[in-house]
């Protein structure tokens, strides 16, 4: 029984190091983690500041029957 543990245990040894060896040489690149940056939402701009938006609120503020005009 220690006999097939200490094989188990070198198979173990030798199957991490081979991975080490192939991460090292560049085959496989190791998964590295970036860090984002979170990204700002986009900004909301209101339409107070467009002159045909403030025309038409203009226009149904003086004449509130006919909004469409």
């Amino acid at each position: 029984m220690l006999k097939f543990l200490l094989v188990v245990i070198l198979v173990a040894i030798a199957v991490y190091l081979a991975t080490r060896a192939i991460q090292n040489r560049g085959i496989t690149p190791a998964p590295r983690r970036t860090q984002r940056r979170p990204q700002q939402p986009p900004r909301v701009m209101g339409p107070d500041d467009d002159p045909d938006f403030l025309r038409d609120l203009d226009r149904k503020r003086r004449h509130p029957e006919d909004p469409e005009s």
